[in-house]
């Protein structure tokens, strides 16, 4: 009995050891986890501290406005307006535009440098749109266009089916509306015309024969 009372608390021993190696190899894990976390985070954090504007870059609206007179007229840039932030000594200044024709639209010189010694360099020029600028539709790719362009040809010739359908079931029904016409203006042709009857006619030409013969046997007397 002393024998089996021992291994029993032996193998409980066991048993707590292992589930407090267990417990311990959790806690490593996760505490190596949240430390790989923290890791990755903190190079991006620092990298959003570091997205601040360059003053030397920001004071260079000079430099951009001559840079952008190479691709517009001077007068067609206008007041300084805002600024964005692209990198670290890299950012870009947003001037009016009264170029006619582009409401809403901005002038946009992208200015960097390499560190803090290093002179301002001007990388592109261009003219972008603004919040309320009026800007082409959405493109379009060109079998979504052709696939509308066939159903609006699809649309267009039922629809011109229909209607020469129309027009022919019309163009029948004057037909026969003419046919009733001729059936009931003409049908009493032979005995009337322009209203007056013709055996009058008939009695006007037989008393014009019976005067000529009169008047021919009044001249052979």
């Amino acid at each position: 009995m002393s024998d089996e009372a021992g291994s029993a608390e032996e193998t409980s021993v066991e048993g707590e050891a292992v589930e407090a190696d267990t417990v311990e190899a959790d806690a490593a894990d996760s505490g190596e986890a949240e430390g790989d976390e923290s890791v990755v985070s903190a190079p991006e954090e620092e990298a959003s501290e570091q997205l601040v504007a360059d003053p030397v870059l920001l004071a260079a609206r000079d430099q951009a406005r001559e840079a952008l007179t190479e691709i517009t007229d001077a007068d067609m840039i206008g007041a300084d307006l805002d600024h964005e932030v692209q990198g670290e000594h890299v950012l870009t200044l947003f001037f009016e535009s009264r170029l006619s024709g582009y409401p809403g639209w901005k002038w946009a010189a992208t200015l960097a440098r390499v560190d803090e010694e290093s002179a301002v360099n001007v990388l592109e020029v261009e003219m972008l749109p603004g919040e309320d600028a009026v800007v082409a539709p959405e493109w379009v790719p060109w079998s979504e266009r052709l696939a509308h362009y066939r159903e609006n040809q699809s649309k267009l010739a039922a629809d011109e089916a229909e209607l020469a359908e129309a027009a022919a079931a019309e163009l029948e029904d004057e037909v026969d509306a003419e046919d009733d016409l001729l059936d009931n203006d003409f049908s009493d042709f032979d005995d009337e015309i322009h209203g007056a009857d013709v055996e009058d006619f008939e009695d006007i030409d037989d008393d014009a024969e019976d005067s000529d013969n009169d008047s021919d046997e009044d001249d052979e007397e």
